[in-house]
């Protein structure tokens, strides 16, 4: 019986379980949409992505806020499903404080920086435990912990990718739109996206055709050591182009960059899916056809966006 909720808060269906936590390596799994042998629908998943890329970088060329607006509504679906989640647990988080950390953290990143990221941080933090104090539910401990790391997770996280896009001097306003000539920070997000869709796209392809290695076989079945080959490859070939003709860089930059956001995007992805595992869902959600919730395409990005920030700075390329 799922829990009941605590008088005004919002209630949240609970996502379907999986059939069995823990798939074994080769195990067939049947889908009502025609999947390929990596278990996704293509031609959906193709669309999708498509549309993202437009949306993110009309965003980043364009109209800077729209981007910044993105972000908060991408991290404001991935909490909602982390909560939906761990429901599964009966561990109710408090959705108001969070949603509010969801705005708060994105937008202090992008106009006040690292600083006012951080001290965002702590003020949700701060309010999820007098949220839970004033308002009570059984494993209350729980609820905040729980909480907390889905705001650490999520909304911090991904408001690195707007510490890469500011320009301390140059911050964009609401009413200014720019043109066709994109900003040094938009090329460094342009260019930390590439080499994640580079991750993805190679490894899912070296890995359908040659996979036969279980990275981690309890955790992600379907992720190979042939494929992480196909991500670490491609990604280079895409970093040294984007380095030469986006960063005006070396090419030895693009390889380093590539070889941070492979192992930043992998170890995003396995710990996703790890955390799906232990909650018992096969999916967070459904709400992108051909690839399942959106922490399914925010994993990589999550742990990808703090990994380009910090070797953006050892390289002071800000």
């Amino acid at each position: 019986m799922a829990p009941v909720a605590p008088i005004g808060e919002p209630t949240l269906a609970l996502p379907p379980k999986a059939e069995s936590p823990v798939s074994e390596p080769g195990a067939v799994q049947t889908t009502t949409a025609p999947a390929s042998r990596a278990g996704r629908d293509l031609p959906a998943a193709i669309g999708v992505g498509l549309l993202l890329l437009v949306a993110v970088l009309v965003g980043l060329l364009l109209y800077p806020p729209a981007f910044l607006a993105m972000v908060v509504l991408a991290a404001a679906l991935g909490v909602w499903e982390l909560s939906r989640g761990l429901l599964q647990r009966d561990v109710r988080v408090p959705l108001v404080p969070m949603m509010v950390g969801v705005l708060a953290m994105p937008v202090a990143a992008y106009y006040a920086g690292a600083e006012g990221l951080l001290f965002a941080l702590s003020a949700c933090a701060l309010a999820i435990l007098i949220w839970r104090t004033l308002d009570p539910v059984p494993g209350a401990g729980q609820s905040i912990f729980a909480g907390i790391f889905v705001l650490a997770w999520v909304p911090f996280l991904i408001s690195f990718a707007l510490l890469v896009l500011r320009d301390p001097n140059n911050l964009a306003s609401l009413f200014e739109f720019r043109n066709w000539t994109a900003s040094a920070g938009a090329l460094r997000v342009s260019t930390m996206l590439l080499l994640v869709v580079a991750n993805d796209t190679f490894g899912y392809l070296v890995g359908a055709l040659f996979g036969k290695h279980p990275m981690a076989p309890k955790i992600s079945p379907k992720k190979s050591w042939e494929g992480f080959a196909g991500s670490v490859l491609g990604a280079a070939i895409v970093g040294v182009l984007a380095a030469i003709f986006l960063l005006q860089q070396p090419w030895w930059v693009g390889v380093l960059l590539a070889l941070g956001m492979v192992a930043a995007a992998t170890t995003g992805d396995l710990a996703e899916s790890m955390v799906k595992r232990e909650l018992g869902v096969k999916d967070m959600s459904s709400i992108l056809p051909g690839h399942g919730g959106l922490m399914d395409r925010l994993d990589s990005i999550l742990f990808a966006a703090p990994v380009a920030f910090l070797i953006y700075a050892l390289l002071e390329l800000f």
